[in-house]
């Protein structure tokens, strides 16, 4: 059911004061765009009438083929707190249409809406509950980030150790005054590292609001002097950043992950999903993991989950199976990083774990003990395989999974793929300063 109608949003414009409306829409790479309208042009935007040039949107359409039509989710209507209150600022995020009225291929919440509508023949709704975290830097003289910090506050510390303690509260406010259901908030393990998680929700729901978190996180911290980035590795030698993320499916009303008859409480749902996964997740980890920075924090020693395996008693595995239970019952997995675009990770997690249903594919046991304290011929026995290491290794494990090109479909893999291969091209022609310090006085 609708949150709001035409009727409603026109009305609140009016009765609230907004003068601006930012008609928002994410790109394949997950970065938030919009174009902004005045209160005049909110009816024409609401017929679905706003046009803009999709050719200079990367990785959108070609020069000759440009138009491109915002149809806004009335039900995303927001007004941005941080705002000036008279003449406030408004958003709807919009879905991106061809002129001639179809969806557009290389929108990557119409990719996400395509396996939700499959999960949903299927008798399924797809929830998802993300776990953010991020870092916040202080800003040099010109107002530009940098990646230093006075804090050298731990995991779960207060104030006055935890010095981002007052910029975190504001945000965790702004987001609750948008209508975010906030859980927890606390300081990470590293320094400058924070997590703030919201109430899982419908997956394309969930995709909408990751989008606007980051937007709020940013916007908050710049108020408060400081940079949030979502940046997975930002520095060397300490924990990076990851999105853990909780899936699971409803059928009927009910948890379809939950079975009181099974020694863990899964189902064979459960099971399968999680099958599905395993199978496909090399192929996916170019998507949940997008950037040649993504693969150092996937790597031993800091936490991060390199090994493909699963356990309802460790950490150490890509996949855990939290202690809560019934309608509480949910798998996470846990190699997202936050700079990966939301909608394409959620939409190959939903139809690797679909396919897993269908094909009834079971997992391997679990592993419950450390892995990281596994050597290699002990995880070689046990058939524990790894994450690709590298961006490139990812990209090629992308092109042999011919059912994740299909899930994002010819437009959006074609152009992800070549755009990646470009970004690792680019990195590993560099000369980087520790190849200077290692070989140049050496050679």
């Amino acid at each position: 059911m609708s949150k709001y109608t035409k009727q409603d949003i026109i009305r609140l414009v009016e009765e609230e004061d907004v003068e601006f409306i930012r008609l928002q829409f994410t790109d394949i790479f997950g970065m938030l765009k919009n174009v902004a309208i005045t209160s005049s042009q909110l009816e024409k935007a609401l017929d679905n009438k706003c046009m803009f040039d999709g050719s200079s949107i990367e990785g959108f359409t070609r020069i000759e083929e440009s138009d491109m039509y915002l149809h806004p989710d009335y039900d995303s209507f927001e007004i941005f707190p941080w705002r000036p209150q008279q003449g406030k600022v408004a958003r709807l995020i919009c879905d991106v249409y061809t002129p001639d009225g179809k969806p557009f291929e290389g929108d990557p919440r119409y990719v996400l809406r395509k396996v939700v509508n499959e999960a949903a023949k299927m008798g399924y709704t797809f929830n998802v509950g993300p776990e953010c975290e991020f870092f916040l830097y202080h800003t040099d003289d010109n107002g530009l980030p940098t990646t230093l910090t006075h804090e050298k506050a731990g995991y779960f510390d207060l104030g006055p150790v935890d010095l981002g303690e007052n910029a975190r509260r504001d945000m965790v406010l702004t987001l609750e005054e948008m209508g975010f259901e906030i859980e927890a908030s606390h300081h990470e393990v590293a320094p400058a590292q924070h997590e703030i998680d919201f109430k899982y929700d419908e997956a394309l729901r969930t995709a909408d609001n990751i989008m606007t978190f980051k937007l709020a996180v940013k916007t908050i911290a710049k108020r408060h002097g400081l940079f949030a980035t979502f940046m997975p590795k930002p520095k060397f030698g300490i924990n990076g950043s990851g999105m853990h993320t909780n899936m699971s499916l409803s059928k009927d009303g009910k948890n379809a992950f939950y079975d009181p008859k099974d020694k863990l409480g899964l189902s064979q749902d459960a099971y399968y999903f999680m099958g599905g996964i395993i199978k496909h997740i090399k192929g996916m980890t170019a998507i949940t993991n997008p950037l040649v920075n993504s693969y150092k924090r996937l790597v031993p020693g800091y936490e991060a989950p390199v090994y493909i395996a699963w356990s309802a008693t460790n950490r150490s595995p890509l996949i855990r199976i939290p202690a809560s239970r019934e309608e509480g019952t949910r798998i996470e997995l846990r190699c997202p990083d936050p700079a990966t675009n939301p909608y394409l990770t959620l939409a190959v997690c939903l139809a690797a774990g679909l396919d897993g249903i269908k094909n009834k594919i079971t997992p391997p046991a679990s592993v419950d003990k450390n892995i990281f304290a596994m050597t290699k011929e002990q995880r070689m026995a046990e058939n524990i395989d790894s994450l690709p290491g590298s961006l490139e290794e990812a990209i090629l494990a992308m092109e042999e999974d011919s059912f994740i090109l299909d899930v994002l479909g010819s437009h959006v893999s074609e152009i992800y793929l070549k755009t990646k291969k470009m970004e690792w091209d680019s990195y590993r022609t560099q000369v980087t300063n520790w190849e200077i310090e290692e070989y140049l006085y050496k050679i």
